[in-house]
């Protein structure tokens, strides 16, 4: 199993990743080694999961997601 996830970082923007183990991911980030644009902006909060069946869909709904605008990403958190 895969998650898609959204974090909000401290600027308000929304940063969007998958993974196979999300506290670890989590704890990477948190720990500054996650991602240099999470690193830059933290500290972060985790707004949005979404499970998935496995790595080619994973990667596949993070990249439609990755095209929305950030208006359309607030609307997916919001119903979330």
């Amino acid at each position: 199993m895969y998650v898609l996830y959204i974090l909000r970082c401290k600027n308000n923007a929304l940063y969007t990743g998958i993974t196979n183990n999300l506290p670890a991911r989590l704890k990477k980030h948190a720990e500054g080694k996650g991602s240099k644009y999470v690193r830059a902006n933290m500290p972060f909060e985790l707004v949005y999961t979404e499970e998935l069946p496995d790595k080619v869909t994973a990667l596949k709904r993070e990249f439609e997601v990755k095209q929305l605008t950030k208006i359309e990403k607030e609307k997916l958190i919001e119903i979330g």
